[in-house]
């Protein structure tokens, strides 16, 4: 099954890719046509957001690991009937007094994927469960047309 993850064949990563080339004195040049903050904050969250997808016989499992967020920090919608839509934030925790950070390696911030699902995708019958740091959204597969059997016509004598 050939799943379109959106964003990595798409003019987003190009757009990405021009901002983060594009020189410092340049940034204040308005007559440039470049993407809106809101655009590449979205690449960068779609590029750091590693995603498994899994297929069975009867769904497809999007696999996301999500470690120390609570469930209201993860949304997950589907858009357009058929684009299944995973985001969220995971914040910086506040600093107490007479403590500060050394080292910050963690990922903070805003997160997203999307996933085009396949005509198979029964939207009506997905599902998420956050587990151990992990997010598992399981999209249930709709059964197989049934085939047509042919249409006996009575053939009448004139």
């Amino acid at each position: 099954m050939d799943f379109r993850v959106v964003g990595l064949e798409s003019p987003l990563f190009h757009a990405l890719q021009h901002v983060m080339d594009f020189p410092d004195d340049a940034a204040g040049d308005k007559t440039h046509n470049a993407p809106t903050r809101t655009y590449v904050r979205d690449a960068k969250a779609m590029a750091t957001t590693p995603a498994d997808v899994k297929e069975s016989p009867n769904s497809y499992v999007f696999v996301i690991d999500m470690p120390g967020l609570k469930s209201e920090d993860i949304k997950v919608q589907l858009e357009d009937d058929n684009v299944l839509l995973i985001n969220g934030e995971r914040k910086r925790e506040e600093e107490r007094e007479g403590s500060k950070y050394l080292r910050m390696e963690r990922r903070v911030g805003k997160f997203m994927r999307k996933f085009v699902l396949p005509d198979n995708a029964n939207t009506d019958a997905i599902s998420a469960v956050c587990q151990d740091g992990v997010l598992s959204v399981t999209v249930q597969k709709l059964p197989p047309p049934q085939p047509k059997k042919p249409k006996t016509i009575e053939v009448k004598v004139a």
